[in-house]
């Protein structure tokens, strides 16, 4: 079968020891980024199959109209708005998930956490310029961080928040923040109060219609000068325009942000903010996690092929 592998942009997946599940296949792979709908039916056209990596590759109904061979969408992670799974099912093409830890994310959540509050990016580079120290960094015990849902990655967060000597409470949904209390954290009184007295905020909300710009420009409001807000779940959970306006009037004081509400985020007005610390969506670009999420998708395109489909939509 001919297996294409779109925006590979590390061109790393050929490296990863799970490739070989593949070796019986014929595999094209592209490293670019690529959004023309065109190029994509031109590149997907003799595919039985394509490996998309979380939301990169958008495949809407027009462009699944245009490829009768393709046969199977094996999707890294869990599917999401990006494929048109109506036109899929007209079309009878299947559509098989995976999963992943979260370990990945959580982990980076924490990396930005500390390069954030001790400056790190901005010394380092201070002293590659021959510089030495310019900046009072932060340190974190004794502070308040706050975690908005506690879902596998805020719980994974909160923890080691709590290793790290933090007063942690925790905001979400009420299912959310009843497990979070019967595993010992604090749940936040009101939704002001979390904004307003949380030194750090660190989102893990699960995107939908429903969470779409839930946190408002009111909510950033709230925060303080010196106050950190970390995003790696979803820019669009925070509403258009609000966290630029609100990191220009200095509350919050300052943002670690991995994702973009387009990308690559390579024009992203966010990126050139002296109080921001922007990375390139790196949450679960890890090669554990790799292995991991392209090893089921390898795995669901075998089991498919052979008559035994797993993971499907």
């Amino acid at each position: 079968m001919h297996i294409v592998i779109p925006e590979d942009y590390q061109n790393c997946v050929r490296d990863l020891d799970c490739f070989e599940k593949l070796q019986s296949h014929e595999v094209t792979i592209y490293n670019d980024s690529c959004n023309d709908p065109d190029v994509l039916v031109k590149r997907f056209q003799d595919a039985d199959a394509v490996v998309l990596t979380r939301e990169r590759t958008r495949l809407t109904a027009d462009m699944l109209r245009q490829l009768p061979r393709l046969k199977l969408i094996s999707q890294i992670g869990k599917v999401a708005g990006h494929i048109d799974l109506d036109a899929c099912r007209r079309q009878g093409i299947a559509v098989a998930q995976g999963s992943g830890s979260g370990t990945a994310t959580a982990e980076l959540t924490w990396g930005l956490i500390l390069a954030s509050r001790r400056h790190i990016v901005q010394e380092a580079n201070r002293l590659k310029q021959g510089l030495w120290q310019g900046s009072l960094g932060q340190k974190l015990q004794g502070h308040r961080l706050g975690v908005w849902s506690y879902g596998r990655i805020g719980e994974q967060v909160a923890r080691y928040g709590r290793a790290f000597g933090m007063q942690v409470w925790v905001w979400g949904r009420t299912e959310s923040t009843e497990r979070a209390r019967s595993d010992g954290f604090e749940v936040a009184p009101s939704r002001e109060a979390f904004f307003a007295q949380s030194d750090i905020v660190s989102l893990h909300i699960r995107l939908n219609d429903e969470t779409q710009g839930i946190v408002k420009h009111s909510d950033l409001a709230r925060m303080g000068a010196r106050a950190l807000i970390v995003n790696t779940s979803r820019a669009e959970l925070i509403e258009a325009g609000a966290l630029q306006e609100a990191l220009s009037r200095g509350a919050p004081g300052f943002a670690a942000v991995d994702v973009y509400e387009e990308e690559p985020a390579t024009a992203s007005p966010l990126r050139d903010m002296p109080n921001v610390l922007c990375t390139p969506h790196l949450g679960y670009v890890e090669r554990d996690n790799y292995e991991n999420y392209f090893g089921t998708a390898f795995d669901n395109i075998n089991h498919f092929f052979a008559g035994e489909p797993t993971n499907l939509v």
